[in-house]
This record gives structure tokens, sequence and C-alpha cells, in this order.
């Protein structure tokens, strides 16, 4: 039985040594789990909810820290983009490349990052319906890559929350792509009136466990030593110390159904 993936990291890149430090954390636990690792940052953070929210150390800088860390580690990097200008120069630097929830209907973004040719993790809207996604899916398609994942996040419920559909990942394996389940994300709580999007990290375990039982192929979790310090969703990220034991019942959870 193959294990699931996992795609982990912070956030966003604050620095070359809290990048690091992580990813290597994480390897450490995928070797001994046997899980595919993906290392995961934003090299700069476009959809904030303040002016002065952190939207990252600059573009090059950060982009050059995700490369050195794949390089250094040997592990896949991905990263998230915004403009239909960034897949060309983005796909230089690392092997995957991410498309936000709130983007996926963005043709001109969706067909630029498929001709890079690399996978495209496309995230669902939090407005969508699982089988809308098909239009997403096709935009990237028609370029000819096929290599393509599909990642669930919670749809929007009211003006503060988010809900996870238990049926979300089967209704989006239907459309016959890989499906990553984004398990930190789908925590959040949108729309403070702080400008700072907050969440409920306590519950990230059980979407872990949800999507693991329901057959997702993937997980995709944002982590940090010190959530509470970090630079970009300090509200959402899983503390890295509890990433372990939350990864070994998921694996046992996937070996009982398997």
């Amino acid at each position: 039985m193959k294990n699931f993936t996992l795609i982990a990291g912070p956030c966003a890149i604050e620095d070359e040594i809290t990048g690091l430090k992580i990813a290597k954390e994480v390897k450490a636990i995928c070797d001994e789990l046997s899980i595919d690792y993906i290392f995961k940052a934003s090299y700069k953070k476009a959809n904030r909810s303040k002016n002065n929210s952190f939207t990252g150390i600059g573009d090059d800088m950060a982009l050059n820290i995700i490369k050195s860390i794949g390089n250094e580690l040997n592990v896949d990097t991905i990263t998230d983009v915004h403009e239909s200008h960034e897949p060309s120069k983005v796909a230089n630097y690392v092997n995957h490349i991410q498309i936000p929830a709130f983007l996926c209907r963005q043709t001109d973004l969706l067909i630029a990052a498929g001709k890079t040719g690399l996978t495209i993790n496309i995230k669902k809207g939090q407005y969508m319906s699982h089988d809308s996604m098909q239009f997403a899916l096709e935009k990237v398609v028609s370029t000819g890559n096929k290599n393509v994942w599909l990642c669930e996040r919670g749809n929007s419920f009211g003006y503060n929350d988010l809900i996870v559909d238990a049926t979300a990942i089967t209704k989006l394996k239907k459309h016959g792509y890989p499906v990553i389940m984004d398990c930190t994300h789908a925590v959040q709580k949108p729309n403070q009136t702080s400008g700072v999007t907050g969440g409920d990290p306590s519950l990230i375990s059980s979407i872990v466990y949800s999507a693991v039982a329901n057959g997702a192929d993937g997980l995709f979790i944002e982590t940090h030593p010190e959530p509470k310090n970090a630079k970009s969703d300090p509200h959402t990220m899983l503390k890295l110390d509890l990433l372990y034991p939350i990864l070994k019942k998921a694996l046992a959870i996937r070996k009982a159904i398997s």
C-alpha cells in the first residue's frame, strides 16, 4: 500500500534558518513513516486582508531559499503563484506549482501554470462546488499538462467560518485526478474584524483523520515551531512537534481501511 504524500512547511518563507529547520524535521518524520514529502512555502503572500500584513522577504531571496532547501535535502518543493506572469519564473525554482483557492477561476493564471509542465495543485475555491472544479482542471489540461492535483480546503459558511464536507474527497476524486486535503486552511475563520484571519488549529487532526479515512492521496499541512510567532497564518498552522503523532495515527487509519 502506497502511503499518502505530505505537502508541508511554513505558510511563507520568513528566513532561511526557519524554513530549513522545519523542512529537516518534517523530512525526518516522513522518512521514518515512509511518506513522500514535498516542502511547501509561499515565496510571497499576495492575498492578504490588511494592507500592512506580511507579504514576504523579497521574491528572489525567498525563491532561492526554497530552491536551496530542496537541493540540500533532496526533496521536491512547491509554492503558490498569483498572477499569470509568475509561473514561468517560479518554475525555475520549484518542482510543483500551487493555485490559491481564491484564484482557481483565473483562466490566464491556470493556463500559464499548465504551460510550465510542472504538477499543478489547484485549490478548490471556498465558493465553488466540487463538480465545478472540472472547469479549472480543464484549463490546465488544455495546455497538454495532465499533471494536476485537486485540493480541498472547505466551503464558506456564513461570514466567519468554513465547513469541510466529509464527502469532499470522494466528490473530487470523480474527476480522475489525485486529491489533496488542505488540513490547515480548512480550519480558518476568515473575515475577522481585526483584519487577520483566525482559526482553530485544535481541529487539524480531525481534518487529517477524516481525509485519510476517505482516501485522500495527499495532505497539505502548514507547520511552524512556534505558530503564534509566525509572520503569516499564525492562527491556523500546526505546531511542529504535534505533526509526528498525528501522521502516525493517520497511517494506522489508512492501514485499517485498506
